[in-house]
């Protein structure tokens, strides 16, 4: 009697720790996942012409290099 009860006892808690494991929010959420999609994005806009055109005019302080003088909307 004693072996059938230690030997439930044991795969019971097990299981109770195993379903507490699963039922945690953070189980499905990896901070890896979100940083590598938040990059990809950047470099997607990066790409683009107007995200270049924008990266291009945040280096030059909006003032275009060949003429040396701030763009006509400004």
């Amino acid at each position: 009697m004693i072996d059938y009860f230690a030997y439930a006892l044991g795969h019971g808690l097990l299981a109770i720790a195993l379903l507490r494991l699963m039922l945690r929010d953070g189980l499905d959420a990896d901070p890896l996942i979100g940083e590598l999609k938040a990059e990809t994005e950047g470099n997607r806009k990066a790409n683009r012409a107007s995200g270049r055109n924008a990266a291009g005019r945040a280096k030059t302080g909006g003032h275009d290099e060949a003429e040396g003088k701030p763009p006509a909307d400004a």
